[in-house]
């Protein structure tokens, strides 16, 4: 008995002995085991069952590293939303921390009421989206969110998800058989994830002042797509002028606010331009659509001229943060360890997207410097002091008038090079640079690919690439942003050359040009008019206090990597103490995204009074928010922060937007609010007005 028992547990247990489909036609006469032994009926039954049994169970799937170390994101991801969530059900007194009262229970309680209509228009990323239509391996998830909510999704099935999120790389829509859309209503993007605002604040002071679904709207939209394709493809513009105008109707005739963040600044800049254009390029409108349905335009951390984070995302798949990690601990990262090759996939989907070219640097060398040149010359990044540290020319210190600026030389930075390759080439005056190679002529030379494709198993357009372009790329040393986009057709082809197509970046020499009547240059604020519409007015709100990215430091990735990328910040390279160079990238004032001169020229100088680019003159204003970190873990992102999401819980914007919503003008909120160096950069800015 025992004897049985102890057989009948390793059956269980050890490991099946495997049988051949076309082995067991009786149990007369296949009997054995694999040495040819004779096996008792009674055993033999028993691992007959056992393998019926085995085969009629589904298999488990084989875990890769890939999905180990998402599970692992998951649970620090699930165990600090965890937290969050126990902090928010907990009474004040138990945690310590009073709650200060919101702006708008206070604004409520001093008598201020709805009065426009509010349009919020989210930013690249943050919105979220739904599948339509998919793949086998995306059963199960119709209309679920594949990006935003609770990531669950990508956790479970990443390279399911990430295939649904690409785009087609021809055309910049839609792959075969693949239907993704973004999420509609306030849900769109009141939070990012469980626990992590971007408009839930907002919206939730909106509310306390009288607010409601009917004179409150999210403007959503498939924030991959190109501005022009989201009409093309969903009528999103179409639906956004109905919606301002149906609002204007239902409430009274009042005009409407929109809240723009992020990306959606340009957008919305191109909706401008689009809902007054004649059909079929256009909406229609007619030249004073604008001036009737729309009071004010409230821009949050706009990025008009651009961003560097985009450059390092489109050249390499990663910015000064990914960089530190993957140096710090690479078995993280990098491919070779754990074979997660997890850059080229993000550079695989990433640069599917059209959208990602809308925020590159816009304005050429007059807005981004040059070789020896840029607008933030002298600045320091002395964050021990606290304090912005600038320079001007001629002076080694200058105290402003209100006390709160110092101006200090300290080493020379060229900000203008946004890419070096090596930190003497970020260093060195134009004329000890060696003599590089025309990016130009190499666009139109043949090099033998590197192209392998039993070489991993993600596609790059770095694949086409051979190891002698690879090299003559880094000799040339350092790119401002007029050789930087030589630079991109080069690296990325495809998308540059789908996607320059919707976007343009330059400034224009004369507006009245038919040329810009083509939409690709209606997103960007250098080369397109603001409409004819006197009463507007136009916000830049936006944090300052923040090291932000302004240019990089390259290296190039060891030769022998297999389909790997080629080039890499190197985040080995560092200044000295109090230097804006760290980890391989050069920083400048910011809100940790957006640089000041793109989040605040176009408002401090390019459309103030009457310029080419705003020939009706309309009013503009600039208000910065300082950052100020929060006191404790309790406090969660902080009421005064000035970083480029975060800012959304900024009480002080939050009143702003409010008191504006509810009918004050911009010289009733205070006017310019300014704290960083934005009137003396501009100033340095030579440019025709």
């Amino acid at each position: 008995m025992a004897a049985s028992i102890f057989r009948l547990c390793k059956l269980c247990y050890a490991q099946p002995v495997r049988f051949s489909a076309f082995c067991f036609q009786s149990s007369e006469t296949n009997n054995k085991d694999e040495a040819g032994a004779e096996i008792p009926k009674w055993d033999y039954e028993v691992k007959e069952k056992q393998r019926i049994k085995g085969k009629n169970k589904r298999q488990p799937r084989e875990r890769r590293c890939i999905h180990n170390c998402c599970w692992m994101i998951g649970f620090m991801c699930t165990s600090w939303w965890l937290l969050l969530f126990l902090y928010n059900i907990l009474p004040p007194a138990f945690t310590s921390f009073q709650v200060p009262e919101s702006p708008g229970t206070r604004l409520r309680r001093e008598g201020v009421s709805p009065l426009h209509p509010v349009v919020m228009v989210p930013g690249i990323v943050t919105g979220g989206l739904e599948l339509w239509e998919g793949r086998p391996c995306a059963e199960g998830l119709f209309r679920k969110r594949l990006w935003g909510g609770s990531f669950s999704e990508i956790l479970k099935r990443p390279m399911c998800v990430l295939e649904h999120l690409s785009l087609d790389n021809e055309t910049g829509l839609d792959p075969r058989g693949i239907r993704v859309r973004a999420v509609s209503g306030l849900a769109a993007a009141d939070y990012f994830a469980p626990g992590y605002f971007v408009w839930a604040v907002l919206i939730k002071n909106l509310a306390k002042i009288g607010y409601e679904g009917k004179n409150i709207h999210m403007a959503a939209y498939d924030w991959r797509l190109s501005f022009q394709n989201t009409e093309i493809r969903d009528q999103a513009l179409s639906r956004l002028k109905s919606k301002i105008e149906l609002m204007y109707a239902i409430n009274g005739n009042k005009k409407v606010i929109v809240v723009p963040h992020s990306m959606g600044s340009i957008y919305f800049l191109h909706f401008m331009k689009w809902v007054e254009t004649p059909p079929p390029m256009g909406g229609g409108g007619g030249p004073s659509w604008c001036a009737t349905h729309i009071k004010a335009i409230v821009n949050i951390g706009p990025a008009f001229l651009g961003v560097p984070k985009a450059v390092s995302s489109i050249f390499s798949a990663e910015g000064k943060d990914v960089a530190y990690i993957r140096a710090m601990a690479p078995v993280v990262l990098e491919s070779e360890i754990l074979g997660l090759q997890t850059f080229e996939h993000v550079m695989r989907v990433s640069r599917s997207w059209d959208s990602l070219i809308s925020l590159l640097p816009k304005g050429e060398e007059t807005i981004w410097g040059n070789l020896d040149w840029s607008p933030e010359d002298g600045h320091s990044c002395d964050l021990t002091k606290k304090k912005y540290l600038h320079s001007t020319a001629g002076d080694t210190n200058y105290n402003n008038s209100n006390g709160n600026i110092i101006f200090q030389v300290k080493e020379p930075m060229k900000y203008g090079r946004i890419i070096s390759f090596g930190k003497e080439s970020s260093e060195l005056p134009s004329s000890d640079l060696l003599p590089g190679h025309d990016i130009k002529e190499l666009l139109h030379r043949d090099f033998p690919t590197n192209f392998n494709s039993s070489c991993g198993e993600v596609w790059t357009e770095y694949d086409e690439l051979s190891r002698e372009s690879i090299r003559k790329i880094a000799e040339n040393k350092a790119y401002t942003v007029q050789t930087l986009y030589d630079l991109l057709r080069f690296v990325a082809p495809k998308m540059m050359r789908r996607a320059e197509a919707h976007f343009s970046h330059g400034i224009a020499d004369n507006l009245d040009n038919p040329k810009y009547d083509h939409y690709k240059y209606w997103s960007n604020p250098l080369e397109t008019k603001l409409p004819v519409a006197p009463d507007l007015e136009i916000y830049c709100l936006y944090g300052v206090g923040l090291p932000t990215e302004r240019s990089y430091i390259y290296k190039t990735s060891p030769s022998d990597k297999c389909k790997s990328i080629p080039f890499r910040i190197d985040s080995s390279a560092d200044g000295e103490t109090g230097s804006c160079l760290k980890n391989g990238a050069h920083f400048v004032d910011g809100d940790d995204t957006v640089p000041v001169v793109s989040a605040g020229y176009m408002c401090a100088k390019g459309w103030r009074g009457k310029t080419r680019f705003n020939p009706s003159g309309i009013a503009t204003y600039v208000r910065e928010y300082r950052h100020k970190r929060p006191g404790s873990l309790l406090e969660g992102r902080g009421t005064e922060s000035g970083a480029h999401v975060d800012i959304m819980g900024n009480v002080a914007l939050i009143e702003d937007v409010l008191r504006i919503a509810a009918g004050a003008t911009g010289a009733q909120i205070g006017g310019d609010g300014i704290y960083s160096d934005i009137i003396r950069m501009s100033e340095r800015i030579s440019l025709q007005l």
